[in-house]
């Protein structure tokens, strides 16, 4: 489903991944971890094509993600929850859902696939005609992944969905996309916070400055002596 094979990137003569290997198979969550500045953000970039590659490749659904065009990816079925929501601040929420419907190339009606959203996210209803700026964090953070999900994706890439949550809101935000996985949702899940990642996730990796430090099974990952001593 998603696979980067020895990719390695810079930002202008700083190398910032090195060597980096990984893959999620269909109906996994995977989640990749790291500590500020690891390179996480990074590969969110260079497996949605924002980022040139200085070697290696990258496979997203079947597809040469280099050839095909970030702006191609929601038709291939693939779901972006951007780091920091990227919400449209002066649209209204149904109007921030449609862009995402419209991107993904969906077959299903536009009205039906709200029905859905309204079902995982009932707050999304109540809002559905308000400015996104005007939302709390919590209701961005949803909105932004309704917005992933409207156009029915088989594989959804997150990259830091948790940030400026509060606890509370992170517990109901997991919990969420664990039940999204469990419907049979393909995730890759890029995030900080590793207890809540390997929670619910079936393997992770830990990214540490640029290159793969460890991977393996959730329990693997949580038994690991660098995992632990970082943030356990």
């Amino acid at each position: 489903m998603l696979e980067l094979a020895n990719v390695s990137t810079s930002y202008g003569q700083v190398s910032m991944l090195r060597g980096v290997s990984l893959s999620v198979k269909k109906g996994e969550l995977v989640c990749l971890l790291g500590p500020n500045g690891a390179g996480k953000s990074t590969t969110f970039k260079a497996l949605s094509g924002l980022l040139p590659l200085n070697g290696g490749a990258v496979r997203m659904v079947g597809a040469d993600v280099m050839r095909t065009g970030t702006e191609n990816l929601g038709a291939l079925g693939v779901g972006f929850v951007p780091e920091g929501r990227k919400l449209f601040p002066s649209l209204t929420v149904r109007e921030n859902l449609k862009l995402g419907y419209d991107a993904s190339g969906c077959k299903t009606p536009f009205e039906a696939r709200l029905e859905v959203i309204y079902d995982l996210f009932p707050r999304v209803k109540e809002r559905i005609g308000q400015q996104a700026r005007t939302m709390s964090g919590g209701e961005q953070a949803m909105v932004a992944l309704a917005r992933a999900l409207i156009g029915d994706p088989e594989l959804l890439v997150m990259d830091e969905p948790s940030l400026g949550l509060s606890p509370k809101l992170i517990d109901e935000y997991f919990e969420t996309v664990a039940r999204i996985h469990a419907e049979g949702r393909t995730v890759l899940l890029i995030e900080q916070n590793a207890e809540k990642a390997l929670s619910i996730a079936d393997r992770g990796y830990l990214l540490v400055r640029g290159q793969i430090a460890v991977e393996g099974s959730r329990d693997q990952m949580l038994a690991d002596d660098t995992i632990k001593h970082m943030y356990l």
